[in-house]
């Protein structure tokens, strides 16, 4: 069940979204998009770095020794860019600054035995989850569109595209938990658009 997934993503809506901070995310994609979809290529970058830090990591440390050292430095960049994630998704109103917590959720409970080897095979082991969340992830822009134009009008969106959105960053952030090797178990394939369970004992 994802609810019961050891990867935690959760947001809650602001009572209202800004028009400044919708400007802002359209000036700062614009900027992205001439200098070469810098952002795209930031989370590609992002997409090769995690496994391979973990391999090294585990390389150095042992599979214990990464969970109880590395994983909550890990996570804690991770909770960094669900958040930017979040923020431009226009799921939070907020840029991330040095505590992201403070506006998204993103817990991680370390499990499994990471080997260098598992760490390098989540390259193509992640493969599958990434391209069916790519095809999601043409529906989230679209409504991606549908929010900017009524935040623009009305500074809000109907609930029904928020808990989309939410659902797909949820995805993408057990996805990435996963690839970093911090959780043994795939990701489930479930757009899970509801509240954060608590998960105490996934």
């Amino acid at each position: 069940m994802p609810a019961d997934y050891p990867v935690i993503f959760d947001v809650t809506p602001p009572e209202k979204f800004e028009r400044t901070q919708m400007f802002i995310r359209i000036l700062a994609l614009i900027i992205l998009s001439v200098v070469g979809n810098i952002f795209g290529l930031l989370y590609g970058l992002a997409y090769l770095v995690f496994p391979v830090l973990a391999a090294i990591f585990v390389s150095q440390k042992g599979a214990q020794r990464f969970l109880e050292e590395d994983a909550p430095r890990l996570t804690t960049w991770l909770r960094w860019l669900m958040a930017l994630l979040a923020y431009l998704a226009i799921v939070t109103d907020r840029f991330p600054t040095e505590k992201p917590e403070q506006f998204v959720r993103f817990e991680v409970q370390p499990g499994g035995s990471p080997t260098v080897g598992s760490a390098l095979l989540r390259l193509i082991y992640s493969i599958p989850s990434a391209l069916v969340l790519a095809l999601v992830g043409i529906v989230s822009a679209i409504l991606w569109l549908v929010a900017a134009v009524l935040v623009l009008i009305q500074e809000s969106y109907p609930a029904g595209i928020y808990n989309f959105q939410r659902g797909f960053l949820r995805w993408e952030a057990r996805l990435l938990g996963y690839h970093a090797s911090l959780v043994e178990r795939y990701p489930p394939f479930a757009l899970d658009t509801g509240p954060e369970a608590d998960a105490a004992a996934a």
